[in-house]
């Protein structure tokens, strides 16, 4: 299997799932706006899906794949029994957590939004009664990750990546069809949360019946893998998801901020999220199994070479995407979202956001690559305690940065604490000698950084005054940004072509 066709499908199969993305936030934006319902929303939503990145996607992801592939490789019905003990745990566990989320949404509410409860003015009880809609997604998406694990342990990348886009399709529906129906209209989006977390559940269950592996009811509490993952969960949950942590308390600074911060910040981390999923997710997803494999079987040397070529690819992608986010923001903000209620003020106030996000867009990536570095290797000490200091120095930014510049202030904080837990991870993976760099590093990023500036002034200079982009119509504004998306990405790739790079050089072949 090559892993760069793999990754295109992948990619492309997320970028689907990322464009019907913007396509719900057209929508919410232009049927909500940025204001108080629409930050109730986005904090009831945050809670779960905080659970879902931390747990589902994060900790339980990195430590039951690396397992479940090493007992693939070794012992295929074992495998199977692993699967079926840890399904069964999973499911009891999250029965009982979604019932309590339920039970303790108030709790939950003010205490990651403790600015709601303060100000009459911030809909607090609306949040509550969101949050007990949208708890219950935390226990479908989860089950949804481990078909995932399987799934994508077994080679069938495609449809974890696609899987996704059902909650986006849940989203469009509930807010173009059905929102009028519900007083307040705001409820709409809080059910579609519910009813796509079902979908996505459902639309997995007929590829694991196919493959045989569907989970069977099995109680086996002494099974040494079922315990090893248990062991693995809590650690690996730092380790790799500092940064989702970072977000809540983001909100807690931001919910004390003026009205519409928070829907501000969630726009910009949305428009973030495209190539945070697309390059990030996907490499670290397709890294994850391989990585595992080669540990199993003590290929210290293809082990450090697959790592290399994760981070020659992020690089190639990651900086001309971080570049063009900042330099396109505004175009990219009012095309997607300036529409009815949501105004220049708004589109504005998430150009700054998004702009300090960007900053730290390749070390977000970074970290996905370099995290299952050690977690293939089922170490989860060593990015346990690069998560707590990258946790404690976030927040220190934090308090530096929101006084002067307000939200942007804790964009500009996630962003930099990103860089330093990738920087972390990279160096003690040197340091260890589990990764040991190729030739040609820096011949290599010379290429990309000066393919990246012309492409970068290149867009400055074509895109316009932005005051064309507060006022033109989105009739106007489609095509003229896709037209500057298409000429970055020509000029960025005719530079690399100028330099001799193509794609044949990024081959390679997945462990097998």
């Amino acid at each position: 299997m090559n892993l760069l066709r793999t990754l295109a499908t992948v990619s492309s199969l997320t970028m689907v799932s990322r464009v019907l993305g913007y396509v719900r936030d057209f929508f919410i934006a232009r049927v909500f706006g940025a204001g108080p319902a629409t930050d109730a929303f986005f904090v009831a939503f945050k809670l779960p899906n905080l659970l879902r990145r931390l747990f589902a996607e994060g900790a339980f992801s990195q430590a039951f794949v690396p397992l479940l592939a090493a007992h693939k490789q070794q012992d295929e019905p074992e495998a199977k029994r692993l699967i079926d003990a840890v399904a069964t745990v999973l499911f009891l566990v999250l029965v009982v957590t979604a019932a309590l989320g339920v039970a303790a949404a108030p709790i939950l509410v003010y205490v990651t939004a403790p600015g709601f409860s303060l100000d009459p003015e911030k809909p607090f009880a609306l949040t509550v009664s969101l949050l007990r809609i949208t708890f219950p997604y935390i226990a479908f998406i989860s089950l949804v990750s481990l078909s995932a694990g399987i799934l994508n342990t077994w080679n069938r990348f495609g449809v974890p990546a696609i899987t996704p886009a059902l909650l986006n399709v849940a989203f469009i529906v509930a807010t173009v069809f059905f929102a009028e129906y519900f007083d307040p209209p705001v409820l709409a989006l809080a059910w579609a949360v519910f009813v796509g977390g079902v979908l996505q559940l459902a639309f997995q269950v007929p590829f694991l019946l196919k493959l045989g592996l569907l989970p069977r009811w099995r109680i086996d509490w002494s099974h040494p893998g079922l315990r090893r993952v248990l062991t693995l969960m809590l650690p690996a949950a730092f380790g790799v998801s500092v940064s989702q942590i970072s977000l809540v308390l983001n909100q807690i600074f931001a919910s004390f901020l003026i009205t519409g911060s928070i829907s501000w910040l969630y726009y910009a981390d949305r428009l973030m999220e495209l190539p945070a999923g697309v390059l990030g997710v996907a490499v670290g997803t397709i890294l994850l199994p391989s990585l595992s494999k080669y540990h199993a079987s003590a290929n210290a040397a293809e082990y450090s070479r697959l790592l290399d070529w994760g981070l020659r690819i992020t690089v190639l992608l990651a900086v001309p995407s971080a570049v063009a986010l900042a330099v396109l923001a505004l175009p990219l903000i009012t095309m997607l979202f300036q529409y009815g209620r949501f105004g220049t003020e708004d589109a504005l106030m998430t150009q700054r956001a998004l702009i300090a996000y960007s900053v730290g867009l390749v070390g977000m990536i970074l970290v996905k690559i370099l995290a299952p570095g050690f977690y293939a290797r089922q170490n989860v000490l060593t990015p346990v305690k690069i998560g707590v200091l990258t946790l404690v120095s976030t927040q220190l930014m934090n308090l530096a940065f929101v006084g002067p510049l307000r939200h942007a202030g804790l964009a500009l904080a996630i962003g930099l604490g990103a860089c330093l837990n990738a920087f972390l991870l990279y160096r003690i993976l040197r340091r260890e000698g589990i990764y040991v760099p190729q030739p040609g590093w820096p011949a290599f990023i010379l290429k990309v950084v000066v393919s990246v500036a012309v492409m970068a002034v290149v867009l400055f200079l074509v895109m316009g005054r932005p005051g064309w982009w507060l006022a033109a119509s989105w009739q106007l504004k489609v095509p003229a940004v896709l037209g500057l998306v298409v000429l970055g990405a020509l000029i960025y790739g005719v530079c690399l072509g100028i330099f001799g790079l193509r794609p044949r050089h990024f081959s390679r072949r997945a462990a097998e």
